[in-house]
C-alpha cells in the first residue's frame, strides 16, 4: 500500500511514461523536507556595488547578475566560479538582464539607468547593439519562450518598447517601436515599472506601473507606433526634457476593445488616497506568471504580495442583496468561494488536487440554532445575545484533524494573538474548505488584527461564509462592519439594514444600534465632503483634474478591474522598487520574495503561510530567482554579493541564518510599513527606533473602541 501511495511508485511510472516523468520531476523538485533544510551554499564575489538583477538560463547551467558597477558576470553555478566578465558601457545601474532565446546562451540583454538597452554577445566579448529609445530609466526586460530575437522593455518615461534585432531600430526623436503609451491613459506621471510575457502563452503581457492596478495586454491586437521625442538643443536637464517627453507622449495613443484586462486587490482604489496621506507609494515592484500560465504574481510596493488567476477571474467584492437573501427559491446558487484568497469551487479540488466531500452520514442532521452555545459551536469571544431558535445555520460538522486546529486557533484568539490563530485556520480551510465557521472565524481575526488588507480579507471571509451558509448572523454582521471600516458608507448601510430584517430580535441590540450610528455619521460625513468638493474654484478642481487625468478609457478599465485570488503577507516592501516575488517550484508551490529587513520569505502557497525566514543581506533583499529544475535559490540585494541557496544536509548544526520567529518578523515589516518615512530611513541605516518595533500588540491591533466590535467578535 505504501509503494502504491509513495515515491517508489513515481519512480516506476517516471521510467514508463514521459508524461510521469515531467510530473515526478515537478512533484519532488521542491519539496517541504528540503525548504526545512534550505540553507546558504555560497557566496559568489566579484561585483563592485549592489546586484540589482539576477538570470538563468533555459537549462539551468548558468547564472547571469548585474550590478550598480555596471558590469555583468556569468557564473557556473555549481563550480561557483566566475566564467566571464562583461563590462557592458552603460553609464548607469544596470535594472535588469536576460538571455535571449534561442540564442545558444550567447546573447545578454542588458536594461540600465542611463535609459538605455545593450545587446552583448558572451562568445566575442562585444556589445553588438545599443538602443538609445527611452527617455526614463530601464526597468524591467522581457522575453518569451520559442520567441527568438525579441525582447520587451518597461521604462520610466511610462512606455513599453518592443525589439527584433532582425530587423533594424532607429531611435532617433521619433521611435517606432512604442508597443503600449501609458502616460496617454494614466497622465503626465506614469512610469512602467515592470513586465512579464506569459510562458505558455507569449501573446500575453502582463505590465506593471507606479500605481497599484496590473495590465495584462494581448500582444495580437498591439502594433508598434512612434512618438515624437522633443528636440533637445543640449541646454536642457534631464528632468526636463522627461517633462517635455511626457508632455508630447499624453498625446492620443489610442488601443482596441479588449485588447487590456486590470487586475488590483479590491480594496486598494478605495484606499489609494489613505496611502498618500501617509507617504507610501503604491506600485508594481514585479510581476511573473505561474509555470502553468494561469496565475499572476505580483509584488506591490507599499503593501503586500497579491496572486491572481487569469483564467478565473474574479470580480472585487462589497454587498451584493442577493448573497444574504439566496435566489427566489431560498437555495443558495453555486458559488465560488475563497481559501486564503485561492478560489475553490464546490465539488472541485484544490492545486489540482480532488477535495472529497463531505459525506451525508457526517453532517450534522439538525442544524444548531445561532442562539445558544456558541463558544462550543464555532468563534472564540462569547456571543452574549440568544437569538430565536427560528434562524436555522446549515452547520456541516469538522472532521477531527480540522476540528482540532479550529480549537487551537479559537484558544490563540482568546489571548489576542491573531496571527498565530490565522496560520491556523489557513491550515483548517485547506483541509476543509467549505466549512462556513472556518471563514467566519477567520473574518473576526483578519478584523482584529488589521494589517494592511485584513479588512478587505475579512469581507471575503464574510462573503464566503454567507455562500455556505445565508443564516450566519455573525458572517452577516461582520460583512457590515467591514464595508464601514473600508469606507463604503451606503453598502454598510444596506447590509445592516438586510441584517436587521433577516434577524430582527437583534436590531435593537447595543453593538447593532451602535454600528448603525456609525454609519450614518460616515455617511452624512461623505455628503459633505462631495458638497465642498462641488464648492471649490473651477480652477482649484481644473489644476487637481490635470495633474492626474486619465482618459476615459483608462476609467473603464479600472472600473473593470478583476480582484486577486490569494494575498502574501509577512515581508516589507517600501525602500527599493525592483523587489521581486517569485514561484519557487516547478509546480510553484511556494512563494518567495526579499524584505526591506534584510531577509527572504517563503511561503506555502496552498495555505499562505510563512514557512521560512532567512537572513539574505545586511540590508535589503531585492533579488530571488530560483533555479529552473533544481532546489536552488539565488538572491541578491544591497550586498556586493550573489548568494546561492540548497538543502544543507542533516548533520544537526543550527542554520545561523534562519530567522527563529517568523511570527516575529512578520510583525515588524508589518510595523516597518506603516512607520513614518524618515524613522524607516534611520531604520535601514541600522539605527533603532523606539515606539516603531516595540510598541505592543494592543497599540498595533486597536481601532474604534465601540460596543459592536467587541460584541460581535467572538
Amino acid at each position: 500500500m505504501m509503494f502504491n501511495q509513495g515515491t517508489l511508485k513515481r519512480k516506476l511510472l517516471r521510467e514508463t511514461d514521459d508524461q510521469q516523468c515531467i510530473c515526478f520531476q515537478r512533484t519532488l523538485q521542491v519539496t517541504p523536507d528540503m525548504i526545512h533544510r534550505l540553507g546558504l551554499e555560497k557566496d559568489l564575489e566579484g561585483h563592485q556595488g549592489c546586484v540589482n538583477c539576477l538570470e538563468w538560463n533555459d537549462k539551468g547551467t548558468l547564472l547571469a547578475s548585474g550590478s550598480d558597477d555596471v558590469q555583468i558576470i556569468v557564473w557556473n553555478p555549481f563550480r561557483h566560479k566566475r566564467l566571464t566578465t562583461i563590462r557592458t558601457g552603460h553609464q548607469g545601474n544596470i535594472f535588469s538582464l536576460k538571455f535571449l532565446p534561442n540564442s545558444n546562451d550567447s546573447i545578454i540583454v542588458s536594461g540600465a539607468a542611463d535609459c538605455k538597452i545593450r545587446v552583448h554577445d558572451v562568445n566575442i566579448q562585444e556589445t553588438t547593439h545599443v538602443f538609445g529609445c527611452h527617455a526614463g530609466r530601464v526597468k524591467r526586460l522581457a522575453t518569451a519562450p520559442n520567441v527568438p530575437f525579441m525582447f520587451w522593455s518597461a521604462a520610466e518615461d511610462g512606455t513599453i518598447m518592443q525589439f527584433d534585432l532582425r530587423t533594424p531600430i532607429i531611435c532617433d526623436s521619433t521611435p517606432q517601436n512604442v508597443l503600449i503609451n501609458l502616460n496617454a491613459h494614466m497622465g503626465l506621471h506614469a512610469e512602467a515599472k515592470c513586465i512579464a510575457i506569459n510562458p505558455l502563452r507569449p501573446d500575453e503581457m502582463a505590465v506593471g506601473a507606479n500605481d497599484p492596478y496590473v495590465r495584462v495586454y494581448d500582444r495580437r491586437m498591439l502594433s508598434c507606433k512612434s512618438i515624437k521625442f522633443p528636440t533637445d538643443n543640449g541646454s536642457r536637464s534631464f528632468e526636463d526634457t522627461l517633462s517635455l517627453m511626457r508632455s508630447a507622449y499624453s498625446a492620443e495613443f489610442p488601443m482596441p476593445q479588449g485588447c487590456v484586462k486590470f487586475y488590483i486587490a479590491g480594496h486598494l482604489p478605495q484606499k489609494q488616497m489613505d496611502y498618500r496621506k501617509r507617504y507610501r507609494t503604491l506600485a508594481s515592484t514585479y510581476v511573473t506568471y505561474s509555470p502553468d500560465g494561469s496565475e499572476l504574481l505580483v509584488n506591490l510596493g507599499g503593501e503586500q504580495i497579491y496572486l491572481f488567476d487569469v483564467n478565473k477571474k474574479r470580480k472585487p467584492q462589497k454587498f451584493d442583496t442577493s448573497l444574504v437573501l439566496g435566489n427566489a427559491n431560498g437555495i443558495v446558487k453555486e458559488a465560488t468561494l475563497s481559501t486564503n484568497g485561492f478560489s475553490v469551487p464546490h465539488r472541485a479540488g484544490t492545486n489540482g488536487v480532488t477535495t472529497p466531500m463531505v459525506p451525508k452520514s457526517s453532517r450534522s442532521t439538525s442544524p444548531s440554532s445561532s442562539t445558544t452555545s456558541l463558544q462550543a459551536e464555532d468563534d472564540p469571544e462569547k456571543f452574549k445575545c440568544r437569538i430565536g431558535k427560528r434562524y436555522k445555520r446549515d452547520t456541516k460538522r469538522l472532521s477531527p484533524p480540522v476540528e482540532a486546529l479550529k480549537k487551537k486557533a479559537n484558544n490563540y484568539f482568546e489571548k489576542d494573538q491573531c496571527r498565530k490563530a490565522i496560520i491556523l485556520y489557513n491550515q483548517a480551510i485547506s483541509m476543509m474548505p467549505h466549512a462556513s465557521v472556518l471563514y467566519g472565524n477567520r473574518a473576526a481575526a483578519y478584523m482584529k488584527r488589521k494589517w494592511d488588507g485584513d479588512l478587505y480579507a475579512a469581507l471575503r471571509d464574510c462573503h464566503s461564509a454567507l455562500q455556505l451558509d445565508l443564516n450566519y448572523l455573525k458572517a452577516h454582521f461582520r460583512l457590515a462592519r467591514c464595508l464601514y471600516e473600508l469606507s463604503w458608507p451606503q453598502e454598510a448601510h444596506d447590509c445592516l439594514q438586510q441584517f436587521k430584517s433577516k434577524f430582527p430580535d437583534y436590531a435593537r441590540n447595543s453593538a447593532c444600534e451602535t454600528l448603525d450610528r456609525d454609519i450614518k455619521a460616515a455617511m452624512f460625513s461623505k455628503t459633505d465632503h462631495d458638497e465642498a468638493e462641488s464648492g471649490k474654484s473651477e480652477s482649484e478642481l481644473s489644476s487637481r483634474k490635470k495633474a492626474m487625468a486619465i482618459s476615459e478609457q483608462e476609467k473603464i478599465w479600472r472600473r473593470d478591474a478583476y480582484d486577486y485570488e490569494m494575498r502574501f503577507c509577512g515581508h516589507c516592501n517600501t525602500t527599493t522598487d525592483i523587489k521581486e516575488a517569485n514561484f519557487f517550484g516547478s509546480n510553484g508551490q511556494y512563494i518567495v520574495a526579499g524584505s526591506d529587513d534584510g531577509s527572504f520569505f517563503i511561503w506555502e502557497k496552498s495555505t499562505t503561510n510563512i514557512v521560512r525566514v532567512l537572513h539574505g543581506d545586511e540590508s535589503i533583499v531585492n533579488c530571488l530567482q530560483p533555479h529552473p529544475t533544481y532546489c536552488l535559490l539565488a538572491t541578491s540585494g544591497i550586498d556586493p554579493v550573489v548568494r546561492l541557496w540548497s538543502p544543507r544536509a542533516e548533520d544537526g548544526t543550527k542554520n545561523e541564518r534562519e530567522i527563529d520567529n517568523s511570527d516575529d518578523a512578520a510583525l515588524a515589516n508589518q510595523r516597518r510599513m506603516n512607520a513614518d518615512p524618515l524613522e524607516v530611513m534611520l531604520m535601514n541605516m541600522g539605527y533603532r527606533i523606539t515606539g516603531v518595533l516595540d510598541m505592543d500588540d494592543e497599540d498595533q491591533e486597536s481601532g474604534p473602541s465601540t460596543d459592536s466590535r467587541s460584541a460581535m467578535v467572538r
